[in-house]
């Protein structure tokens, strides 16, 4: 499903404080997997789920999803790829403050064009599956991190993407809200049949995910 062949990244590129982000990156990601990069802070894990996920660009190499090239896409086709086959969950949430919990989830199938029944009917079908289908009138600022974070990852996974991309997803939760967040979404891996990438060096994950990929200064050390 996604393949890295030679990816290179940089930042700083020719002043005196380059970093190396990604070296020589070789990777292939099969469909369904339920898989971490982990290594230390600084390592490169985030770098390549932002690559892999369009958010950044690489300076050589290629990437591929389902044979399409789509490190040198411009960024027209980047955002629309990212639309329409991807979801991301962030450490930070990132929901709409002024849209309460069914709007938030509904958003970015709003944006895909799907009819109000499409998206009332899968909205709370996500939303049961991550037991927030009670919360579902209620604002961002009503609920609990755990709670926040439930709709953020029924936001990415409600239009269906191919591909779901976290970034250190349980960074701010306690190891209950942890536990069940990654049960949770091994739940929707197995169900809906959707990849689902990390990127974390939480306990919670390492002892939840299929696969680890362990990076160190930009480069796979081990898989």
């Amino acid at each position: 499903m996604i393949r890295l062949e030679h990816v290179e990244k940089y930042f700083f590129r020719g002043e005196p404080r380059e970093i190396h982000a990604l070296r020589d990156i070789n990777l292939t990601i099969e469909a369904g997997e339920f898989t971490l990069f982990n290594g230390p802070s600084g390592c490169g894990k985030t770098t390549l789920l932002n690559a892999i996920g369009a958010l950044d660009e690489v300076d050589s190499g290629k990437i591929y999803l389902d044979e399409r090239e789509i490190a040198t896409l411009d960024e027209d086709k980047r955002t629309k790829l990212r639309l329409n086959e991807m979801g991301f969950v962030f450490q930070a949430y990132n929901l709409v403050p002024v849209l309460n919990v069914r709007e938030n989830i509904g958003f970015i199938m709003k944006l895909r064009g799907f009819s109000d029944k499409e998206i009332k009917e899968r909205v709370e079908e996500v939303a049961s599956m991550l037991q927030i289908e009670n919360k579902l009138d209620s604002l961002p600022n009503a609920l609990s991190g755990g709670q926040q974070q439930r709709v953020a990852v029924a936001r990415a996974v409600a239009a269906k993407p191919k591909i779901i991309l976290a970034d250190e997803p349980t960074a701010n939760l306690d190891s209950k809200n942890s536990t069940a967040l990654m049960d949770m979404m091994r739940s929707l891996n197995e169900k809906e049949g959707v990849t689902i990438l990390f990127a974390s060096h939480d306990e919670y994950v390492i002892e939840s995910v299929r696969r680890i990929i362990k990076l160190n200064d930009g480069a796979i050390v081990e898989s």
